[in-house]
């Protein structure tokens, strides 16, 4: 409606009022960005990925460690039975029962180990009568 409008207001023929508008609207499409002007070569898809390191997720136990490591706990623990069995709910139980201090419990390695975040330092606590019965690592500084 303003256009038709428009072109009765100053009397531009339509064909002319059309084809400026088409003139103007391609012109304003096509700019852009300019890429800047280097000496370098651009990238290509090759040296792009050898430049960039590719790093592996993590998976498994060193998913699981560093999960109770972003927990930022003073202490770290990995526990795990004597015989290599996987953990029971006696395991746990026993566990639990006597390092209540722990905050953060995570089973890993196909229930065979347990991680411990906590920031009581056990060895003040039942750390001796755990080691009776399980395999503790101190992965504190690791």
């Amino acid at each position: 409606m303003f256009a038709r409008e428009f072109l009765m207001m100053r009397k531009i023929p339509g064909n002319t009022f059309a084809a400026t508008l088409v003139v103007v609207a391609s012109l304003l499409s096509s700019c852009g960005p300019r890429e800047p002007a280097t000496n370098t070569p651009a990238p290509t898809p090759e040296t792009a990925a050898q430049s960039t390191p590719v790093s592996s997720p993590l998976t498994g136990f060193a998913k699981d460690l560093q999960y109770v490591k972003n927990g930022r706990f003073s202490h770290i623990w990995v526990f795990s039975r004597k015989d290599g069995k996987p953990l029971d709910k006696d395991d746990s139980a026993f566990l639990r029962a006597n390092a209540p201090q722990v905050v953060d419990w995570v089973i890993t390695d196909e229930g065979k180990r347990v991680i411990a975040g906590t920031n009581f330092n056990l060895e003040e606590g039942n750390l001796g009568l755990l080691k009776k019965r399980f395999n503790a690592e101190d992965y504190a500084g690791k």
